[in-house]
């Protein structure tokens, strides 16, 4: 198997398929992408495909159960919240075994298995950090293989192990045995939402989605527009910082707090990783954090208007109305908008004056 060297990946076309291996237009797309970059358009273009974690059943039981039981298969393609919900009726799963066989899959198309992705999603992380996108494609195509063509249980450990062997991922037992990874693919599930990527598969390149599995032509066609378009490079801590507030925008403060961690680890003096993690711990309701980080703050920068209105409105939430008046009287002198919101609704905290635009930088030391 050849592998590219790091050089060589940071040199191509970055195309992100974010996906998962039990949803079949996922396996589908993975064929019509393939097709697409043996297009004879594409011919000039160097790219490497990597494979990112998306969850269409996020419900799955921890103890894979018999689809047969169930009548069906986990939804694909609809917004998360109705995918982890429902299950499509019989008719559509005659039409995606109809489409399966024109992509060439053959009559033994279909699950067996209502598995959790989450160890196959670990061990198509792992092997991307092992050895690149070569043996994650492997890795991939034979997580998919099982579970659609060979009527295998993908979240049986034996069953992975067996997978990483036959794909060349050597010393296959310690990392599937232990939580490795782990943390990595709950990141990636986080950074996707914060993303807004919401279908299996999506095929993205820099900031442009193409959302499910489309035909060839229009692989081809998204490709060809991407490769001619410049991206700007944003330092990783500038997009940690905005996919922390994309989540904390869709009500997701836990999560943007995990995002966030890696910055407050290394930035911790950063004013605005600070104001993001207040927010977090705000609506968290981990209001004791918030108070200490925005006392802090507010130290900091006294003339930041904005921090004394956070301070303000935690303390109110805290029940220390003496304390919060003091700072939501000298918030609403600097910014004379914030008077109408020292009784408000906790919203305040996410007025527009928190969504300040992050500078293309990086963090100081």
């Amino acid at each position: 198997m050849t592998f590219r060297t790091k050089r060589q990946e940071a040199m191509a076309m970055r195309i992100e398929v974010w996906a998962d291996v039990v949803c079949p237009w996922a396996y589908i797309g993975k064929r019509r992408l393939e097709k697409a970059l043996a297009d004879p358009a594409l011919a000039g273009i160097d790219a490497e495909v990597v494979w990112r974690p998306l969850r269409i059943d996020p419900a799955a039981p921890a103890q894979a159960t018999p689809l047969v039981e169930l009548g069906s298969t986990p939804s694909m393609g609809a917004a998360p919240d109705r995918r982890a919900a429902g299950f499509p009726p019989s008719r559509d799963l005659g039409q995606v075994a109809q489409i399966a066989a024109e992509e060439g899959f053959g009559p033994q198309w279909g699950a067996v298995w209502r598995a959790d992705s989450h160890d196959a999603h670990r061990l198509a992380f792992l092997a991307y950090e092992h050895g690149g996108s070569a043996l994650q494609d492997q890795v991939v195509e034979q997580l998919m293989k099982a579970h659609f063509l060979d009527g295998a249980d993908i979240s049986d450990p034996r069953r992975l192990h067996g997978i990483a062997a036959r794909s060349g991922y050597p010393d296959t037992a310690a990392p599937l045995d232990t939580d490795c990874a782990d943390r990595g693919v709950r990141e990636l599930l986080l950074i996707g939402k914060a993303r807004s990527i919401v279908t299996s598969p999506s095929v993205v390149v820099g900031d442009r989605a193409l959302a499910g599995a489309q035909p060839t032509d229009v692989i081809v066609d998204f490709l060809t527009a991407a490769e001619g378009v410049s991206t700007r490079d944003m330092p990783e801590e500038v997009r940690r910082l905005r996919w922390s507030e994309s989540l904390l925008g869709q009500r997701d403060a836990l999560g943007a707090l995990t995002l966030l961690q890696p910055l407050l680890d290394a930035h911790a003096d950063d004013l605005n990783v600070r104001r993001l993690a207040a927010r977090g711990y705000f609506h968290s309701a981990q209001l004791s954090r918030a108070v200490d980080v925005l006392r802090h703050l507010v130290a900091d920068a006294p003339d930041d208007s904005y921090a004394r209105l956070m301070l303000g409105r935690t303390l109110q939430r805290l029940g220390r109305a003496e304390e919060a008046a003091v700072h939501l009287k000298v918030a609403a002198a600097m910014t004379p908008e914030f008077a109408s919101t020292a009784n408000a609704s906790t919203s305040a905290i996410d007025s527009p004056h928190a969504r300040r635009p992050w500078a293309n930088r990086r963090m100081s030391p």
